[in-house]
């Protein structure tokens, strides 16, 4: 596999798919291009968040050789800094592209959102404060590839805010959550001698297993909340996510630690990718026959 492909951690890539689907599915319009630009736009902004991580964590040398998961490009010396610092330069100008163009046909109070996107995207792991060593960085993924994702991929069509949208980005958020969740659970032991105080850091392992099964629960709890919103009961054919649900929980339950913890986060995004479609055909659905 190309070494930049594997620091772009495909397997997670579902976090910025996810809420474009659903956003877009919730709109009363469809615009294919518009819809495109938006993917491009969160495809490339989680693709910046992953490279930046990776390059931060291997300077500060947070990126072990005790760190159990996909081995990071810069620690193992695959990829030289400055190189990583140039892909991550690239990944933000398509991101800029995209949303200019997406800001030119809608509103350019885009390019501001576009902006905070930037700044999220480099202070996860860098600057003089990181916040993903503030035990913030599951409250920043749930802003921005849940609410601001989904709602600005209604946005983009309808050029306005769409309650559903606003509904769907809840669980569409819970499990971009959920994937970052098990990844910390996973890196707890590495993290914290290193002093990346993530909030799995900070809960503890017991506690944050218990907020993993918790945003589960809460993400197939809120597809009744969006089924009235849309006023159909086709969303809740996103419940065939349901039975996916089961292997990530049992092992997180029974308490699951190091290269197990790695399916936990691959069965999570897998979830949450048959889910976000199952839902984006239930609304879409919904939409022609209402």
């Amino acid at each position: 596999m190309n070494v930049y492909l594997e620091a772009a951690r495909p397997k997670t890539l579902t976090a910025a798919v996810a809420p474009v689907a659903v956003g877009t599915a919730a709109a009363s319009t469809f615009v294919a291009w518009r819809a495109l630009g938006a993917l491009v736009v969160a495809v490339s902004v989680q693709v910046a968040v992953n490279y930046a991580n990776d390059y931060f964590d291997g300077v500060a040398g947070v990126d072990t050789e005790a760190r159990v998961g996909p081995r990071r490009a810069v620690a193992s010396g695959l990829i030289e800094p400055r190189a990583m610092k140039r892909a991550i330069g690239v990944s933000l100008v398509v991101t800029a592209v995209a949303g200019l163009a997406l800001a030119a046909a809608t509103t350019w109070w885009l390019v501001a959102v576009g902006g905070l996107c930037f700044l999220a995207a480099l202070g996860y792991s860098g600057g003089p404060k990181p916040y993903a060593s503030l035990a913030l960085g599951e409250l920043f993924v749930f802003v921005f590839f849940g609410l601001v994702a989904t709602v600005g991929s209604a946005y983009v069509q309808d050029e306005r805010i769409v309650r559903t949208a606003v509904i769907a980005a809840f669980p569409v958020g819970f499990f971009a959550v959920a994937i970052l969740v098990a990844n910390n659970l996973r890196d707890i032991p590495t993290d914290g001698p290193a002093g990346k105080r993530t909030l799995a850091v900070v809960l503890g392992d017991g506690a944050t297993r218990q907020l993993f099964l918790l945003l589960f629960v809460l993400a197939f709890a809120f597809l009744g909340v969006i089924s009235l919103s849309a006023g159909s009961l086709w969303p809740l054919l996103a419940l065939v996510a349901v039975p996916l649900s089961a292997r990530p929980l049992e092992l997180v339950r029974n308490g699951a630690e190091g290269p197990e913890l790695i399916e936990v986060l691959a069965g999570t995004a897998r979830v949450q990718l048959v889910f976000s479609l199952a839902l984006t055909v239930g609304l879409v659905v919904g939409n022609l026959t209402s």
